[in-house]
């Protein structure tokens, strides 16, 4: 390699355990035993001291042996496999076929985008769902090229909205599936420029600098010129990055609490109440650069006039959370919403949850006709149906 030594790198998924002085070192005494207790057994002086001497090198050789084998199971499953989240798993491709189906039956309600917002839509799903692996420079022993990869994931689902965003992006990229998770890989070179090119400046979150961080692993292999981004300070809810960033991590929520009477075990009665929310959450940290995203979602938090929480999970640690209940404040969204609308599976989502929000406007969530009605839109929310 050029920047790293090939020691640093290895060619194979496979996992080779560091050279051991045991395996010879255990053969040797184990020949010695075998030596002594066949000169033992002819009647040779003072032999059979030497065979127990050797007898127990022998066990210590094992045991330190044994000893190594086990620390490097532990070091390499427990460690590596689970702390590290390299699982290994068996991932499959999507054929040509499947794409076309999925583009084809992408249901008519869904709106298209145009090509000067495609940018910011793709700038906020990448840093809602999305991730940049960019490898050391140079060839592998193979004369393999390495080159950097943009990954989207999502659940499987949303096959329909990365159907499109390869149809355009001209095709570009390749799929892979893995359960109920889905990848969108752009791996090539022209791929990279394309993507590169249309979210340049048009990132808000610390994934920028690891942007940046591919930009100049392209400069520097492909001999580019790529300019260095900048984050965008622009009006947050004058694009459609926003709307990306919601694709990936936001929620719509219809909430219905059904009354209950007092009783021994309930102090007070429960009136029965319906309520909007609009829910969206961000892990703290960055994971590649370790970087805050309070700065993003304090803005976030700004734009609609509410407050920002935070939080503790097992799976994600500290997460960040912004809530809308308020119906004035509802209504900044939905407006946001219709002019910059949602591509993928929570567009269907949004339409219900819309449906009800015009429902309060219009007061009709206060009758009982209006709480049923909304009851079965809640009910068909959410659904997971594959395409």
């Amino acid at each position: 390699m050029i920047y790293k030594t090939k020691s640093n790198f290895q060619n194979h998924p496979y996992h080779l355990v560091s050279p051991s002085p045991w395996p010879i070192y255990t053969s040797a005494a184990l020949f010695t035993v075998t030596t002594t207790g066949v000169l033992s057994m002819h009647g040779f002086f003072f032999v059979g001291y030497l065979f127990f001497i050797t007898l127990f090198n022998l066990i210590v050789s094992m045991i330190f042996w044994f000893r190594d084998v086990i620390s490097e199971g532990i070091k390499y499953y427990i460690l590596y496999i689970y702390f590290q989240d390299y699982i290994l798993k068996i991932t499959k491709a999507f054929s040509k076929e499947d794409i076309k189906q999925a583009l084809s039956s992408r249901n008519i309600l869904y709106k298209n985008i145009s090509e000067d917002q495609l940018g910011y839509y793709l700038a906020g799903l990448l840093e809602g769902d999305g991730y940049i692996s960019i490898p050391a420079l140079g060839n592998t022993s193979l004369n393999r090229i390495l080159n950097p990869r943009i990954v989207f994931t999502s659940h499987i689902n949303n096959i329909q909205l990365y159907a499109y965003i390869q149809y355009k992006l001209g095709d570009i990229g390749r799929f892979q599936y893995n359960n109920n998770t889905i990848r969108y890989i752009i791996g090539d070179i022209k791929g990279i420029e394309l993507l590169i090119n249309l979210i340049h400046n048009k990132l808000r979150t610390p994934k920028n600098l690891t942007f940046n961080k591919l930009i100049k692993f392209i400069n520097e292999k492909y001999n580019l010129s790529f300019k260095e981004s900048i984050l965008d300070k622009s009006n947050l809810l004058g694009n459609s990055w926003f709307t990306g960033f919601v694709e990936a991590d936001g929620n719509f929520y219809i909430k219905i609490t059904e009354s209950k009477p007092k009783s021994e075990t309930r102090i007070r009665s429960i009136s029965e109440s319906i309520s909007l929310r609009f829910r969206l959450d961000q892990r703290l940290y960055d994971k590649p650069t370790c970087l805050t995203m309070l700065p993003i979602m304090e803005e976030i938090a700004k734009c609609f006039q509410c407050n920002l929480l935070e939080y503790k999970t097992l799976k994600s640690g500290q997460v960040l959370s912004i809530s809308i209940t308020s119906i004035n404040k509802l209504k900044v969204l939905i407006e946001y919403f219709n002019i910059y609308s949602l591509l993928g599976i929570k567009y269907n989502d949004y339409l219900d949850w819309n449906k009800v929000y015009q429902m309060f406007v219009n007061k009709e969530h206060l009758s009982l006709e209006g709480k049923q009605k909304i009851k079965l839109i809640k009910s068909n929310m959410n659904s997971r149906i594959i395409i």
